[in-house]
């Protein structure tokens, strides 16, 4: 993994970066971020710098081509390792450990490093099971970590989820902490990691994974992923930053939706109130699919906070998009503090009753008639 082939995180990288060139190599760190962002990537790519074989004082990356980067590129290097929440399955009946899931993880990361927990879980075949980092798995690391590195400078251990460690795994790991061992370098991915040890956060040097810009995310899908450029504007607004989220919508909805149109058609026959108009309009809801009204409704909850943020001040809004500009300067005198939290809860609402396979039709026609009254108060 390169630092180059992550989106945006620039001021992250170069921390990153600099913290190599100058010797300053924490022997914890915590990246957090939420799930789907780019804290396991960027924890891939600083192992991959940190260990890189060819690296010059002056290089911006790693180089790809050493046998280091090869193989850590290949999650195969002997002194990569990682610690992950597992259950037993059909595979691993008993004793579960990350060591028998090795195989598992490679695919599941090479594939797309921006995937969350239940996408592993789902992964591994746990069915209804939760999984965890468990007692027995502080046993392993504690052998693991007695070993030199066997290639590398560092031997580094990547816990993923830390949050989910057993109270015996979170001792042990806090151990190590206060007494690490020489040229051993932790890579903690968290979540929430409001749910660790605070004596375990007190021990890691902080690695903060903020969303990404809107123009950043859009980029990103439309130049690495293929995506065109209107779905990826549209992908990018919905997941509010989350590479993640933006990935798991693309792959689970189609492009042929617009839904930035559907929600201006949507807002201006709600203000016209006109009855056939909106039963009209939920035919056309209808069709969407499940997947796609939810993801509509989420869109629409967006595109919602940004009228109201350019109300209160347009610089709150700085990377509107040339199509929206006109509508949300124009909407933005109807979505107002007054309104904003009831049309949200009704928002929300319409959401939480397609989730649970209500009737599109009468969620979208009794959510229009709501929302046409609640624009009429700012009118």
């Amino acid at each position: 993994m390169r630092f180059s082939e992550i989106p945006g995180q620039q001021q992250v990288k170069q921390l990153l970066m600099q913290s190599v060139r100058r010797n300053h190599v924490a022997h914890a760190q915590l990246f957090r971020g939420a799930e789907g962002s780019a804290a396991l990537a960027l924890a891939l790519a600083y192992a991959t710098f940190l260990n890189c074989e060819s690296r010059t004082p002056e290089a911006e990356d790693s180089c790809g081509q050493c046998p280091s980067c090869q193989k850590i590129d290949k999650l195969i290097h002997p002194d990569l390792n990682f610690i992950l929440p597992v259950t037993t399955t059909k595979a691993v009946p008993k004793d579960a450990t990350s060591s028998k899931f090795a195989a598992e993880w490679r695919g599941f990361v090479l594939e797309n490093p921006y995937q969350g927990f239940n996408d592993w879980m789902q992964h591994i075949g746990a069915e209804n099971k939760q999984g965890s980092i468990s007692k027995e798995e502080s046993l392993q690391l504690l052998r693991l970590v007695s070993l030199k590195a066997f290639e590398a400078r560092f031997k580094l251990v990547v816990i993923w989820l830390p949050e989910l460690m057993h109270p015996a795994a979170a001792n042990a790991v806090l151990k190590l902490l206060e007494e690490p061992p020489p040229a051993t370098v932790f890579l903690l991915v968290s979540f929430s990691p409001e749910l660790l040890l605070p004596t375990i956060v007190s021990r890691v040097q902080p690695v903060v994974v903020r969303p990404l810009l809107e123009e950043e995310l859009t980029s990103w899908l439309r130049d690495v992923h293929q995506v065109p450029e209107v779905k990826a504007r549209q992908l990018a607004r919905l997941a509010e930053g989350n590479p993640g989220a933006a990935l798991a919508a693309q792959n689970s909805t189609s492009t042929d939706h617009d839904y930035f149109d559907l929600f201006v058609n949507w807002m201006r026959t709600c203000f016209s109130n006109k009855v056939s108009d909106i039963l009209e309009k939920s035919d056309e809801f209808q069709k969407l699919g499940r997947e796609n009204q939810k993801e509509f409704l989420q869109y629409a909850l967006t595109l919602l906070r940004k009228v109201l943020l350019f109300g209160l001040d347009p610089k709150l809004v700085p990377h509107l998009s040339v199509q929206e500009q006109p509508f949300v300067r124009g909407f933005s005198r109807f979505v107002t503090p007054r309104n904003a939290d009831p049309l949200t809860h009704e928002l929300n609402e319409a959401h939480y009753h397609i989730e649970r396979n209500a009737n599109p039709r009468m969620v979208f026609v009794d959510t229009s008639l709501r929302v046409a009254e609640l624009l009429k108060m700012a009118s």
